[in-house]
């Protein structure tokens, strides 16, 4: 019986380290020094993705902002949220649109209402308190997928670091970026192993950008068999043992 277990268990050894063999083969390639690919692959639907931020940043439904008017603490708000309808609301000037103008804009939009209700010389400042209309979904073959909170400027690469990385059966050339536009939502696909090596775009996020990193059919088949690894050998064991 002894003789059998140990067989059994070499077999099953034998099993693993092939599979942990084949497994070892996938590492991360080498960076290609020099400057980035910063130009969109149209035939990978790239077209509409970026790798420059913004030199401005435009107000979102759900942003907070602290208004502050000099010298008049009655007037001004800290942390207040825009609505989803882009709205803020005002002491004095009730709710006023907000969403798509920059803070110096809704600055100059503040002091010109506040001048028209009577104040004089309104002297206003405008902070983003926070970003809260920056959410990115992560689904897939992903360590920890979920809705993640990211400052403007962040990248793809970002989404998937915030998610813990590609798992064991990530199917890495495989990401899938759904975006919203004024067509509908479109569909980009991106190479993790490209976008490490600065070989193709890592683009810009956009708030409401939806990740999906593929998954690998073979990868899973492994996965699956080193799970049911110690199971056979129990069974192989018995099987032997009833003959």
């Amino acid at each position: 019986m002894a003789f059998r277990i140990s067989i059994s268990n070499r077999l099953g050894m034998a099993s693993v380290s092939a599979l942990i063999a084949l497994s070892g083969c996938a590492s991360t390639p080498e960076p290609v020094i020099g400057a980035a690919v910063s130009q969109p692959r149209s035939d990978l639907g790239q077209a509409n993705y970026s790798q420059m931020p913004s030199s401005t940043y435009a107000l979102r439904a759900s942003d907070k902002i602290s208004v502050n008017v000099f010298r008049e603490p009655d007037l001004s708000v800290e942390n207040v949220r825009l609505g989803v309808d882009g709205a803020v609301s005002l002491p004095m000037l009730g709710s006023i649109p907000a969403a798509g103008m920059t803070t110096r804009q809704l600055e100059q939009d503040v002091s010109r209402r506040l001048l028209a209700a009577g104040l004089r010389t309104p002297m206003v400042s405008v902070n983003i308190a926070e970003y809260a209309s920056h959410l990115v979904t992560v689904e897939g073959a992903v360590e920890d997928p979920g809705v993640y909170a990211f400052q403007p400027g962040a990248r793809l690469s970002t989404a998937i670091a915030l998610a813990d990385g590609p798992t064991d059966v990530a199917k890495r050339e495989q990401i899938a970026v759904f975006r919203e536009s004024p067509q509908g939502i479109m569909i980009a696909k991106f190479d993790y192993a490209q976008v490490s090596q600065g070989t193709m775009l890592d683009p810009i996020l956009q708030p409401g950008d939806r990740v999906v990193m593929g998954t690998n059919g073979l990868s899973v088949f492994y996965q699956n068999l080193l799970q049911a690894l110690p199971a056979f050998g129990v069974f192989g064991v018995a099987a032997l043992n009833n003959n």
